[in-house]
Protein backbone atom coordinates (compact mmCIF):
# COMPACT_ATOMS: atom_id res chain seq x y z
CA UNK A 1 0.00 0.00 0.00
CA UNK A 2 1.14 3.40 -1.06
CA UNK A 3 2.68 5.41 2.40
CA UNK A 4 -0.16 8.23 2.89
CA UNK A 5 -1.60 9.95 5.97
CA UNK A 6 -4.99 11.99 7.14
CA UNK A 7 -4.73 14.67 9.34
CA UNK A 8 -7.65 15.81 11.39
CA UNK A 9 -7.74 19.36 12.83
CA UNK A 10 -9.87 22.18 14.43
CA UNK A 11 -10.08 24.09 17.33
CA UNK A 12 -10.67 22.72 20.77
CA UNK A 13 -14.22 21.29 21.50
CA UNK A 14 -14.69 21.32 17.75
CA UNK A 15 -15.46 17.38 17.51
CA UNK A 16 -12.06 15.99 16.26
CA UNK A 17 -11.70 12.87 18.25
CA UNK A 18 -15.15 11.27 17.53
CA UNK A 19 -14.70 12.16 13.95
CA UNK A 20 -11.49 10.46 14.02
CA UNK A 21 -12.98 7.18 15.30
CA UNK A 22 -15.23 7.17 12.71
CA UNK A 23 -13.09 7.62 9.87
CA UNK A 24 -10.68 5.14 11.23
CA UNK A 25 -13.15 2.38 11.40
CA UNK A 26 -14.45 3.27 8.08
CA UNK A 27 -11.39 3.34 6.17
CA UNK A 28 -9.37 0.99 8.08
CA UNK A 29 -6.99 3.31 9.96
CA UNK A 30 -5.70 3.70 13.50
CA UNK A 31 -5.36 6.96 15.45
CA UNK A 32 -2.22 9.18 16.90
CA UNK A 33 -2.79 11.52 18.88
CA UNK A 34 -1.63 15.12 18.12
CA UNK A 35 -2.24 16.87 21.56
CA UNK A 36 0.33 18.36 23.69
CA UNK A 37 -1.99 17.64 27.07
CA UNK A 38 -3.38 14.25 26.06
CA UNK A 39 0.81 12.96 26.11
CA UNK A 40 0.81 12.89 29.88
CA UNK A 41 -0.45 10.17 32.52
CA UNK A 42 -3.50 11.65 34.59
CA UNK A 43 -4.01 14.47 32.97
CA UNK A 44 -8.09 13.09 31.42
CA UNK A 45 -10.83 14.94 32.06
CA UNK A 46 -9.04 18.45 31.48
CA UNK A 47 -7.43 17.59 28.59
CA UNK A 48 -10.20 16.16 27.14
CA UNK A 49 -8.48 12.67 26.84
CA UNK A 50 -10.61 9.62 24.40
CA UNK A 51 -11.34 7.10 26.84
CA UNK A 52 -11.71 3.64 25.80
CA UNK A 53 -15.42 3.47 25.29
CA UNK A 54 -14.50 6.51 22.99
CA UNK A 55 -12.02 4.86 20.87
CA UNK A 56 -14.71 2.09 19.98
CA UNK A 57 -11.80 -0.63 19.29
CA UNK A 58 -9.78 1.96 17.05
CA UNK A 59 -5.71 1.63 18.56
CA UNK A 60 -5.05 4.78 19.67
CA UNK A 61 -1.25 5.95 19.86
CA UNK A 62 0.99 9.30 22.23
CA UNK A 63 -1.57 9.45 24.94
CA UNK A 64 -0.19 8.69 28.15
CA UNK A 65 3.20 8.77 27.49
CA UNK A 66 4.78 10.93 30.09
CA UNK A 67 4.42 11.48 33.72
CA UNK A 68 2.96 14.91 34.60
CA UNK A 69 6.20 15.94 36.68
CA UNK A 70 8.06 15.47 33.30
CA UNK A 71 9.13 18.08 30.52
CA UNK A 72 8.09 16.75 26.90
CA UNK A 73 9.17 18.39 23.84
CA UNK A 74 8.15 18.77 20.44
CA UNK A 75 11.32 17.03 19.55
CA UNK A 76 10.49 13.64 21.75
CA UNK A 77 7.23 14.07 20.44
CA UNK A 78 8.00 13.89 16.58
CA UNK A 79 10.12 10.72 16.89
CA UNK A 80 7.37 8.81 18.36
CA UNK A 81 4.95 10.52 16.49
CA UNK A 82 6.98 9.51 13.48
CA UNK A 83 7.51 5.88 14.50
CA UNK A 84 3.64 5.34 15.42
CA UNK A 85 3.00 6.61 11.83
CA UNK A 86 5.22 4.17 10.27
CA UNK A 87 4.37 1.53 12.23
CA UNK A 88 0.62 2.07 11.28
CA UNK A 89 1.28 1.98 7.71
CA UNK A 90 3.52 -0.99 8.09
CA UNK A 91 0.08 -2.98 9.27
CA UNK A 92 -1.45 -1.67 6.06
CA UNK A 93 -3.29 0.62 7.94
CA UNK A 94 -3.98 4.41 7.45
CA UNK A 95 -2.46 6.67 9.53
CA UNK A 96 -4.68 9.09 10.94
CA UNK A 97 -3.08 12.27 13.31
CA UNK A 98 -5.65 13.80 15.23
CA UNK A 99 -5.16 16.88 17.53
CA UNK A 100 -5.64 20.69 18.01
CA UNK A 101 -1.60 21.89 18.92
CA UNK A 102 -0.47 23.31 15.85
CA UNK A 103 3.04 22.95 16.50
CA UNK A 104 2.82 19.28 17.07
CA UNK A 105 1.16 18.51 13.45
CA UNK A 106 3.06 20.21 11.43
CA UNK A 107 6.75 19.15 13.84
CA UNK A 108 5.31 15.64 12.02
CA UNK A 109 3.73 16.84 8.73
CA UNK A 110 6.61 19.39 7.80
CA UNK A 111 9.38 17.72 9.68
CA UNK A 112 9.81 20.79 11.31
CA UNK A 113 13.51 20.47 12.47
CA UNK A 114 13.38 21.39 16.27
CA UNK A 115 16.82 22.65 18.07
CA UNK A 116 18.07 19.99 20.23
CA UNK A 117 18.57 21.81 23.16
CA UNK A 118 18.44 19.62 26.87
CA UNK A 119 16.17 21.10 29.46
CA UNK A 120 18.06 22.47 32.08
CA UNK A 121 16.70 21.92 35.38
CA UNK A 122 18.48 24.60 36.92
CA UNK A 123 17.42 27.56 34.67
CA UNK A 124 14.11 26.19 34.26
CA UNK A 125 13.60 27.03 37.98
CA UNK A 126 14.81 30.15 38.00
CA UNK A 127 12.39 31.01 34.88
CA UNK A 128 9.92 29.37 36.67
CA UNK A 129 9.66 31.72 39.07
CA UNK A 130 8.97 34.88 36.93
CA UNK A 131 5.44 36.02 35.59
CA UNK A 132 4.26 35.51 32.34
CA UNK A 133 4.75 39.14 31.43
CA UNK A 134 8.30 38.64 32.84
CA UNK A 135 9.05 36.18 30.69
CA UNK A 136 7.76 37.43 27.33
CA UNK A 137 9.48 40.94 27.93
CA UNK A 138 12.65 38.77 28.62
CA UNK A 139 12.60 37.36 25.12
CA UNK A 140 11.84 40.36 23.61
CA UNK A 141 14.86 41.80 24.88
CA UNK A 142 17.09 38.55 24.07
CA UNK A 143 15.46 37.58 20.71
CA UNK A 144 13.25 39.87 19.74
CA UNK A 145 11.92 38.34 16.35
CA UNK A 146 11.14 34.98 18.12
CA UNK A 147 8.99 37.06 20.42
CA UNK A 148 7.15 38.22 17.43
CA UNK A 149 5.89 34.56 16.42
CA UNK A 150 5.36 33.31 19.86
CA UNK A 151 2.37 33.00 21.92
CA UNK A 152 2.91 35.54 24.62
CA UNK A 153 0.66 33.63 27.03
CA UNK A 154 1.96 30.34 26.69
CA UNK A 155 4.05 29.91 29.88
CA UNK A 156 5.90 26.76 28.50
CA UNK A 157 6.60 28.05 25.34
CA UNK A 158 8.07 31.19 26.46
CA UNK A 159 10.44 28.86 29.34
CA UNK A 160 11.70 26.82 26.32
CA UNK A 161 12.29 29.77 24.00
CA UNK A 162 14.25 31.27 26.72
CA UNK A 163 15.50 28.04 27.35
CA UNK A 164 16.91 27.90 24.01
CA UNK A 165 18.40 31.65 23.90
CA UNK A 166 20.52 31.78 27.23
CA UNK A 167 21.85 28.12 26.63
CA UNK A 168 23.37 28.75 22.97
CA UNK A 169 23.65 32.71 23.49
CA UNK A 170 22.04 32.84 19.93
CA UNK A 171 18.61 33.47 18.94
CA UNK A 172 15.95 30.63 18.34
CA UNK A 173 16.93 29.08 14.74
CA UNK A 174 14.65 29.69 11.95
CA UNK A 175 12.89 26.18 11.61
CA UNK A 176 14.17 24.12 8.76
CA UNK A 177 11.36 22.03 6.96
CA UNK A 178 11.82 18.46 5.86
CA UNK A 179 8.08 17.69 4.91
CA UNK A 180 6.82 13.66 4.54
CA UNK A 181 7.56 12.03 1.64
CA UNK A 182 4.43 10.96 0.62
CA UNK A 183 0.87 12.45 0.18
CA UNK A 184 -0.72 14.38 3.48
CA UNK A 185 -4.36 15.18 3.56
CA UNK A 186 -5.31 17.54 6.00
CA UNK A 187 -8.52 17.67 6.81
CA UNK A 188 -10.26 20.75 9.37
CA UNK A 189 -13.34 21.16 11.11
CA UNK A 190 -14.66 24.63 11.56
CA UNK A 191 -17.40 26.27 13.73
CA UNK A 192 -18.50 29.52 13.85
CA UNK A 193 -17.11 31.45 17.16
CA UNK A 194 -21.17 31.40 18.64
CA UNK A 195 -21.09 27.74 18.38
CA UNK A 196 -18.06 27.21 19.37
CA UNK A 197 -18.60 29.52 22.13
CA UNK A 198 -21.25 27.35 22.98
CA UNK A 199 -19.48 23.62 22.83
CA UNK A 200 -16.68 24.97 24.97
CA UNK A 201 -18.44 26.07 27.69
CA UNK A 202 -20.76 23.13 27.68
CA UNK A 203 -17.43 20.86 27.32
CA UNK A 204 -16.26 22.43 30.42
CA UNK A 205 -19.14 22.16 32.73
CA UNK A 206 -19.12 18.27 31.84
CA UNK A 207 -16.00 18.33 32.69
CA UNK A 208 -16.96 19.80 36.28
CA UNK A 209 -19.52 17.05 36.50
CA UNK A 210 -17.15 13.89 35.42
CA UNK A 211 -15.02 14.77 38.35
CA UNK A 212 -12.16 17.33 36.94
CA UNK A 213 -11.30 19.00 40.09
CA UNK A 214 -11.02 15.97 41.91
CA UNK A 215 -8.66 15.16 38.73
CA UNK A 216 -6.67 18.14 39.55
CA UNK A 217 -6.74 17.63 44.01
CA UNK A 218 -4.96 13.57 42.87
CA UNK A 219 -2.14 15.92 41.15
CA UNK A 220 -1.64 17.80 43.86
CA UNK A 221 -1.53 15.32 46.23
CA UNK A 222 0.91 12.91 44.53
CA UNK A 223 3.13 15.33 44.19
CA UNK A 224 2.93 18.27 41.37
CA UNK A 225 3.45 21.95 42.49
CA UNK A 226 0.41 24.29 41.73
CA UNK A 227 3.01 25.91 39.66
CA UNK A 228 3.36 22.54 37.55
CA UNK A 229 -0.02 22.13 37.42
CA UNK A 230 -0.45 26.21 36.08
CA UNK A 231 1.94 25.27 33.46
CA UNK A 232 -0.62 22.87 31.66
CA UNK A 233 -2.58 26.16 31.29
CA UNK A 234 -6.54 26.44 29.94
CA UNK A 235 -9.04 24.63 32.47
CA UNK A 236 -5.90 23.48 34.92
CA UNK A 237 -4.47 26.61 35.48
CA UNK A 238 -8.00 28.13 36.75
CA UNK A 239 -8.75 24.79 38.73
CA UNK A 240 -6.12 25.13 40.14
CA UNK A 241 -6.17 29.07 41.09
CA UNK A 242 -9.90 27.69 42.66
CA UNK A 243 -8.65 25.27 44.35
CA UNK A 244 -6.45 27.60 46.02
CA UNK A 245 -8.69 29.79 47.02
CA UNK A 246 -7.45 32.52 44.84
CA UNK A 247 -10.88 32.79 42.38
CA UNK A 248 -14.56 31.97 43.08
CA UNK A 249 -16.05 28.86 41.34
CA UNK A 250 -17.86 31.17 38.84
CA UNK A 251 -14.68 32.99 38.41
CA UNK A 252 -13.20 29.55 37.55
CA UNK A 253 -15.54 28.96 34.80
CA UNK A 254 -15.75 32.12 33.17
CA UNK A 255 -12.22 32.67 33.07
CA UNK A 256 -11.86 28.91 31.93
CA UNK A 257 -14.34 29.46 29.04
CA UNK A 258 -12.95 32.89 27.93
CA UNK A 259 -9.05 30.98 28.18
CA UNK A 260 -10.33 28.07 25.83
CA UNK A 261 -12.07 30.53 23.45
CA UNK A 262 -8.85 32.62 23.16
CA UNK A 263 -6.55 29.80 22.89
CA UNK A 264 -9.47 28.45 19.95
CA UNK A 265 -8.76 31.78 18.08
CA UNK A 266 -4.84 31.70 18.31
CA UNK A 267 -5.44 27.77 16.87
CA UNK A 268 -7.38 28.77 13.85
CA UNK A 269 -4.72 31.90 13.48
CA UNK A 270 -2.61 28.87 12.90
CA UNK A 271 -4.67 27.38 10.69
CA UNK A 272 -6.24 29.46 8.47
CA UNK A 273 -2.74 30.18 7.06
CA UNK A 274 -2.37 26.65 5.93
CA UNK A 275 -3.66 26.50 2.35
CA UNK A 276 -3.37 23.11 2.53
CA UNK A 277 -6.52 22.36 4.49
CA UNK A 278 -9.67 21.29 3.60
CA UNK A 279 -12.39 22.59 5.61
CA UNK A 280 -14.60 20.20 6.12
CA UNK A 281 -18.99 20.85 6.39
CA UNK A 282 -19.91 17.21 8.14
CA UNK A 283 -19.00 13.63 8.42
CA UNK A 284 -19.64 12.88 4.86
CA UNK A 285 -18.16 15.55 3.41
CA UNK A 286 -14.81 14.20 5.69
CA UNK A 287 -15.45 10.70 4.19
CA UNK A 288 -15.44 11.88 0.62
CA UNK A 289 -12.22 14.21 0.61
CA UNK A 290 -11.21 10.57 2.20
CA UNK A 291 -11.87 8.11 -0.21
CA UNK A 292 -10.67 10.45 -2.89
CA UNK A 293 -7.85 11.06 -1.24
CA UNK A 294 -6.99 6.98 -0.97
CA UNK A 295 -8.00 6.07 -4.30
CA UNK A 296 -5.60 8.94 -5.73
CA UNK A 297 -2.04 8.40 -6.66
CA UNK A 298 0.96 10.44 -5.73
Amino acid sequence: MEQKLVVILGPTASGKSALGVKLAKKFGGEIISADSRQIYKKLNIGSGKITKQEMAGIPHYLLDVALPKNKFTVSQYQKLALKAILEVQKKGKIPFLVGGSPFYIYAVTDGIAIPEVKPSKKLRKKLEKLSIEQLFAKLRKLDPQRAKTIEQKNRRRLIRALEIVITTKKPVPKLEKNPLPYPVLFLGIKKSPEELKKLIRKRFLNMLKKGFLTEVRKLKVSGISWKRIESFGLEYREASWFLQGKISKEEMIEKAVKATQDFSRRQMTWFKKDTRISWMKGVKSAEALVLNFLNSFG
